[in-house]
């Protein structure tokens, strides 16, 4: 009996030291991935070709110019704009209109932050998925039976109130000024790119302004304007063996849109005609994909893509992740304009409270979430 409650108090020694996360685990000094962190065989990442998960060669995703989409060539950047959305589910953007001295130092101030003492970071620990400030590990520490070689930040951007701001991190001492400049910047190049992805799929705003034809059905952009901005800084630190383990599994996002700004470091892999490949990284620019949100409400004229991230042994990568979508109250459901007899209504109404039920209760995988909204 005494064995029995003694290895309990070591398994949850062990699950609590978990809990602290990927950087703790690191920082301690570790030579071997620990099994808390071991996939399933069928589940590694292949790192040499040839595997059943391997990742091909790297993957050029489409370009899309944002200044030329605000320019005369708008008409032929929209078109490459529906080709990226339609054939990947994925593209960076350049010529954002960010500033790189916005963009460089959310960056640096990231990496400062994690490379605070775990005291420190520790301020911000919580498994409460509707906390707006919250420091974690894995991709949902409280049901993964398995844990991804990440720790995160995640802060709700939008709408702000007051008296959460004081909530962020305190230190580094700048951490608060640049994380609002970059969420406010990326939250106006998501509504300008959003009016974008409206357009090529049909829905030309300005033209139904002009002729009347608008109503308030149709006004999906001052939605967005009141909507939802989630901010996940993401940090996967440099692993002992990468081939056990990855820094997230294969999922697709919630929202309409994701906009991914990375350093210098691969690691962002998407699903492209069923095989991984590995998003080459561009300097400046944003790695742009659909989401789920964004998936129901064209009825599945633009899907979310699977995605995951692999670690490595040499370096640090970070990463943050701007979603964005309706209030957090609204409901998404397909526009009327997608359905028809030839194209019947695919998805059934969602809201982000059942998204967080829904990841709450289970171990989330996959495209899962999305696939219990579809109407059969």
């Amino acid at each position: 009996m005494g064995i029995t409650t003694e290895s309990k108090q070591e398994n949850d020694s062990s699950e609590s030291h978990y809990q602290k996360g990927v950087k703790h685990l690191c920082d301690n000094g570790i030579s071997k991935v620990p099994n808390k962190y071991v996939l399933p065989v069928s589940e590694r990442p292949s790192l040499d070709y040839g595997g059943p998960n391997a990742a091909e060669p790297n993957l050029k995703l489409p370009v899309i110019d944002f200044a030329e989409l605000q320019g005369s060539n708008r008409s032929q950047v929209l078109k490459s704009l529906t080709n990226a959305c339609k054939d990947y589910g994925f593209f960076q953007l350049v010529n954002h209109g960010i500033p790189s001295d916005t963009v460089s130092s959310m960056i640096e101030v990231s990496q400062r932050f994690f490379d605070l003492p775990m005291e420190e970071r520790a301020k911000y620990m919580t498994s409460d998925m509707y906390s707006p400030v919250r420091y974690g590990t894995s991709f949902n520490q409280t049901k993964d039976g398995v844990f991804c070689w990440r720790d995160f930040l995640k802060l709700i951007c939008h709408p702000l109130p007051a008296d959460v701001l004081p909530h962020w991190p305190s230190s580094p001492v700048d951490f608060r000024r640049l994380a609002v400049t970059y969420s406010k910047e990326t939250k106006n190049l998501f509504l300008t790119l959003m009016e974008a992805i409206l357009e090529s799929l049909g829905l030309d705003r300005e033209a139904k302004k002009k002729t009347g034809e608008e109503d308030d059905d149709d006004n999906i952009v001052e939605k967005l304007q009141d909507g939802s901005q989630l901010m996940v800084v993401n940090c996967y630190p440099p692993c002992p063996e990468p081939e056990l383990t990855l820094g997230m599994p294969p999922h697709s996002d919630y929202g309409f849109l994701t906009l991914v700004l990375q350093d210098d470091i691969q690691g962002l892999q998407i699903q492209f005609q069923g095989k991984w490949f590995t998003v080459e990284t561009l300097t400046n620019s944003f790695v742009v994909n659909i989401g789920d949100h964004l998936e129901i409400f064209s009825n599945g004229q633009y899907k979310s893509v699977l995605h995951r991230v692999v670690v490595n042994s040499a370096k640090r990568r970070i990463s943050i992740a701007s979603f964005h979508s309706l209030p957090f109250q609204c409901m998404v459901k397909p526009d009327h304009r997608f359905i028809d007899q030839e194209n019947p209504r695919r998805y059934k109404d969602t809201d982000f409270a059942t998204f967080i039920d829904y990841i709450s209760s289970c171990e989330p995988k996959r495209k899962n979430f999305l696939e219990s909204r579809k109407l059969s």
